[in-house]
């Protein structure tokens, strides 16, 4: 890792933009489910039975049948990063160098790769649509298809999200009418995602391939414009998500500090409940 040295009393880092995770609001209570055999999976309970039938009042109930199935789901994404700072490294940059390695490598790397890796593997579920929305009208009217495709679904009306692009947002809040703020206030939050993690396509680098060594993703396919999504639709788990600091002290092998990081989860939709997806997805 290069860290370009600098006076003592130098106190601003030039960090890179970036906002805080966008999907979060979907996490899953974990506690819900049970681990499987093997530590990388869960069991998923699923149930089936049949619908009413004639009651006789002289025969009364007709027997119906309850299934209740156990469904294994594998964990499917496992990523990891170490940097290793040099202790007089960051003795000379104040402690900023180690000090904001954390936060700046979650906020800006982490936070944005696990976005785009849920929208694009939510956005291969459920309804998709591909649209050009250019004014304020069609992105309302492109919002109401979606909530009329979940309502005539049964999908429950809470907790449903609206993830948007800041741009088509835009267009909606400048129009501020009374049917754009009905539209809105019908999902418990509308939350804005930036481009670069709203497409249906991802590649996660692995940081050994040649040309892949920076690590981190790429997105490719279709941009989307926005996805509702029911919560209760998703199974969405992170398992282990830690930071792992090694001193100069504990360090066998060299005077520096070592910084790694792990994350480890899910991100899946329910087999019963894909009704609960609608993406919009721009027209190419």
């Amino acid at each position: 890792m290069s860290i370009e040295r600098f006076k003592k009393y130098a106190t601003i880092l030039d960090e890179v933009y970036a906002v805080s995770s966008k999907t979060g609001v979907l996490e899953s209570d974990s506690t819900l489910f049970k681990q499987g055999a093997n530590a990388s999976e869960i069991i998923v309970p699923k149930m089936s039975m049949d619908g009413l039938g004639n009651y006789s009042r002289n025969s009364g109930y007709i027997d119906g049948s309850v299934e209740l199935t156990l469904e294994t789901v594998p964990f499917d994404y496992e990523r990891g990063r170490a940097f290793t700072v040099d202790a007089m490294d960051n003795e000379e940059t104040a402690g900023i160098a180690f000090g904001s390695l954390a936060g700046e490598f979650i906020r800006t790397k982490v936070v944005p790769e696990l976005d785009a890796v849920r929208f694009s593997k939510y956005s291969a579920q459920g309804t998709t649509k591909e649209e050009t929305l250019s004014t304020a009208e069609e992105i309302l009217d492109a919002i109401r298809v979606a909530k009329s495709k979940m309502d005539d679904a049964e999908v429950p009306e809470t907790e449903r999200y609206l993830f948007i692009t800041p741009a088509l947002k835009d267009m909606i809040d400048a129009a501020d009418t009374t049917v754009s703020k009905e539209v809105l206030n019908s999902f418990k939050e509308v939350i804005t995602v930036p481009k670069s993690r709203f497409n249906t396509e991802v590649t996660l680098q692995d940081g050994e391939t040649s040309g892949q060594e920076e690590g981190g993703f790429v997105v490719s396919g279709d941009e989307i414009n926005f996805m509702a999504v029911h919560k209760g639709a998703v199974l969405q788990i992170t398992k282990h998500a830690a930071p792992k600091v090694i001193t100069p002290d504990a360090n066998q092998t060299a005077d520096a500090y070592k910084y790694g990081y792990r994350i480890y989860g899910l991100a899946d939709v329910f087999e019963n409940k894909a009704d609960g997806i609608y993406t919009s997805i721009k027209l190419a």
